[in-house]
């Protein structure tokens, strides 16, 4: 109408074409915990890992197979702060996803997410956290491979899972793919060495070696 204010028309707020989903505290414990394993299995460390690092893990190890899976990530925390400090072996590539570094509190214009929107955000961490799981199960079954423990069975889990996360209509199916690939993984590995306790078992065969 005449002497109205000009101002550009509303905009719709943008729906995310992926919404999060929920994570199990024992999926996403286990997302963490054998990823985290393989990292302890790494040839980098030239030995064994230190005490320091092997204690956290063997706690989240124990707490994992009591159900406890607030403690089990608790621990892990603890282990994913320890693998930023630069005491430590660098871990390579894609291990160094698992490093959690305590960042100095930066104004929020800093961070080039700032502009987005809530759900915005949330797309972009699930899609974010997805890939970097693609990434670590990837890394994980090259290691496991070179080191003759079997993941015939697993590899087609990481190609449809690869698949999947292209599917823009969530990330449902291919957590489907990774969480399997990821339980199947876990009992197959050896403890890292200098572990005690529970995390000290011997690598179950796999499927066609039973």
């Amino acid at each position: 109408m005449p002497g109205a204010p000009n101002r550009p028309p509303e905009k719709t707020p943008a729906t995310p074409s992926t919404a999060p989903v929920p994570e199990p505290p024992e999926k996403k414990a286990l997302r963490r915990l054998v990823p985290t394993h393989v990292a302890l299995l790494l040839d980098t460390w030239k030995g064994a890992p230190s005490p320091e690092l092997t204690g956290p893990f063997a706690k989240a190890e124990a707490a994992f197979a009591q159900g406890d899976y607030a403690n089990t990530l608790t621990a892990l925390d603890l282990l994913s702060v320890r693998f930023a400090e630069p005491r430590w072996t660098t871990l390579p590539d894609p291990f160094r996803l698992l490093r959690v570094t305590i960042m100095a509190p930066v104004p929020p214009h800093w961070d080039p997410d700032h502009k987005l929107t809530a759900p915005e955000k949330e797309a972009k961490k699930a899609r974010t956290t997805a890939e970097e799981q693609l990434a670590l199960a990837r890394g994980s079954l090259a290691w496991a491979a070179a080191h003759d423990i079997a993941t015939a069975d697993l590899a087609p889990r990481l190609a449809t899972a690869a698949a999947r996360l292209e599917d823009p209509s969530g990330f449902g199916p291919f957590y489907e793919e990774i969480d399997t690939l990821w339980t199947g993984l876990r009992g197959r590995l050896p403890a890292p060495k200098g572990t005690a306790g529970p995390a000290a078992r011997a690598p179950s065969p796999g499927p066609e070696e039973a």
